[in-house]
């Protein structure tokens, strides 16, 4: 922070924000920093690297949940921002929208097979709410098949989706009709979809529930029991889209096709929220012989669509689908060895490309692991739906030597708690 940039000293600065979070926030999350040993305030980030208003540098190996895929701030994101900022940032909705049409030609043009007509939104989960919609629309059927552990987001249609019940009891009565099933057992999930199944809405790996990756035939096997039985198959690619398994989307590495996919996260660039779904033509009649029967004051606006264009630029141009499938291998390799070194901590590492978790063996020890880590100044958190999964998920455009400090920095870390595990 620049000194005299707000007229208080780091110190204040720093006790001042806090004191707002606990007034006007919430103060178990200035808590939960607090324990986490993150009593500071960012500052600036670019690339992998975060500053704190003390000027610390710390090495984002969590990516806002994947948000952060082509790093914060990246040059050509922030430029094309820029200048859609000083032309147009709002829609007029009065007229055509050329970034919303070339952001939807770009989606249609990168997606599988003949997916085609696109709904840019403001996030991934008004992403799924739109694809649950127009799923009941497209079918007429009501039911959803979801899987036990899955995270599509918590607006209320999503929260229905997603699988943990620690997030859903306080709501209830969600919406009807959600049967879940384990993430998978392609048996299960085959018996659960009958003749009201509107759609089956399936993480290709689920992310939030722990980083774990389905059997080769689980995602084939889905899409025929759905095409057997008219349903429709979502695939929420929000976490997994845009490079960050090793391929442009998770959905490729199965040669799977859905009739729906739901984005977003890293569309965004790390500079806006932007959330998208698209479907085949086939899905898309209702929706326009009634254009306006999904809308979003705020979706698709020029800003968020130059940004998402921006952003797939950068991927596609720096290939960062191959830069994390290639990394990726040298993260797990690494943590697995660590595995070996260290099994009374780490239970199983699993990932694909950049998005890896590791599973620790007993309750503690993963809160023990991210404050050593958080300590050594590397960004790391659970995933939500799975306190005992740490996940790893970088920006895409983390370096080498990058990659190199955060291993060197969990394996001491690692090493750190196994010491205390032991001893007890």
């Amino acid at each position: 922070m620049e000194s005299g940039s707000t007229g208080l000293s780091v110190d204040e600065f720093i006790a001042e924000t806090v004191a707002k979070y606990e007034k006007y926030v919430n103060p178990a999350m200035a808590r939960l920093l607090r324990i986490m040993g993150l009593e500071t305030a960012e500052w600036e980030a670019h690339g992998c690297i975060v500053r704190d208003v003390r000027g610390e540098e710390y090495l984002d190996c969590l990516g806002l949940m994947g948000a952060f895929g082509t790093g914060h701030a990246h040059p050509k994101v922030i430029q094309a921002v820029r200048e859609q900022l000083e032309r147009m940032p709002l829609s007029s909705r009065a007229m055509f929208s050329r970034p919303m049409a070339d952001l939807s030609e770009l989606l249609a043009r990168i997606t599988p097979g003949d997916l085609q007509y696109s709904f840019i939104c403001n996030s991934g989960a008004e992403a799924v709410e739109g694809a649950l919609k127009l799923a009941r629309l497209a079918t007429g059927r009501k039911g959803f098949v979801s899987t036990i552990g899955a995270f599509h987001g918590k607006t209320l249609g999503a929260l229905s989706a997603s699988g943990r019940e620690v997030y859903k009891e306080p709501f209830e009565p969600l919406l009807p009709g959600f049967t879940h099933v384990p993430f998978g057992d392609l048996e299960a999930a085959e018996k659960a979809v009958g003749s009201d199944t509107a759609a089956v809405i399936i993480e290709p790996i689920q992310a939030e529930g722990g980083v774990f990756i389905p059997p080769d035939d689980y995602l084939p096997g889905l899409r025929e029991r759905c095409d057997e039985r008219g349903a429709l198959l979502i695939a929420d690619e929000i976490q997994t889209g845009f490079g960050r398994t090793g391929s442009l989307f998770a959905c490729d590495h199965y040669g799977v096709t859905p009739d729906i996919m739901c984005l977003g996260k890293t569309l965004g660039g790390g500079v806006m929220p932007v959330g998208a779904f698209i479907a085949r033509p086939s899905l898309w009649e209702k929706f326009i012989s009634a254009p306006l029967l999904h809308t979003s004051t705020f979706g698709g606006n020029p800003l968020a669509c130059t940004a998402g264009i921006a952003a797939i630029q950068v991927v596609l141009e720096e290939g960062l689908s191959e830069r994390s499938a290639e990394l990726g291998k040298i993260l797990l390799d690494e943590l697995r060895a660590l595995q070996a070194r260290y099994p009374s901590v780490i239970k199983e590492v699993r990932g694909r490309g950049l998005l890896v978790g590791l599973e620790v063996t007993k309750a503690g020890a993963g809160g023990m692991i991210i404050a050593e880590v958080i300590g050594r100044r590397v960004l790391a958190f659970y995933t939500l739906n799975n306190p005992t999964v740490i996940r790893l998920e970088p920006p895409l455009v983390i370096t080498r030597e990058q990659l190199s400090r955060a291993i060197e920095v969990f394996s001491e870390a690692v090493a750190s708690t196994a010491e205390v595990i032991d001893e007890l």
